[in-house]
């Protein structure tokens, strides 16, 4: 049992590995060389997914987990089973789509590095979570010195 602050970072960690892995898997893509319009793509693709799936997810989660009535926690409780199982299929769906070679090397190289960027903020935004809700309060004193 751990503090439910330290499921931020968990969760923090988790994303950001996810993050590193779905981005890596996009940049070592079999793509000759990068166009202006695949960099425009992989960007909006960030921003798709930041500011309608990753951001809304953070707060929600961050939401649920100091919102635990209890302080300790186990360590597994930074997901909800819901979250389980959409990481599940997400993994699950991912590896089919690239092992079925139905995608092109291009689609991997732009969509992955896209969504992989947007899973590493995400990541950090529930590090920054952790960390504002972890650093002590400032008292009267210290704020006018």
């Amino acid at each position: 049992m751990i503090h439910k602050k330290f499921l931020l970072l968990i969760a923090g960690l988790v994303w950001l590995a996810a993050g590193i892995n779905i981005f890596r898997i996009g940049v070592t893509a079999s793509v000759p060389a990068w166009d202006l319009w695949m960099i425009f793509t992989s960007f909006a693709i960030l921003l798709l997914f930041h500011f309608l799936v990753f951001r809304r997810m953070v707060k929600k989660h961050t939401r649920r987990i100091l919102g635990y009535l209890e302080s300790r926690q186990p360590f597994y409780r930074f997901f909800n089973k819901q979250s389980y199982g959409i990481m599940a299929f997400m993994m699950t769906f991912g590896i089919g789509l690239r092992l079925s070679g139905i995608v092109s090397d291009i689609f991997i190289a732009v969509f992955y590095t896209g969504l992989g960027t947007s899973l590493l903020l995400a990541g950090v935004s529930f590090i920054f979570q952790f960390a504002k809700f972890t650093r002590p309060a400032l008292t009267k004193g210290e704020i006018s010195q």
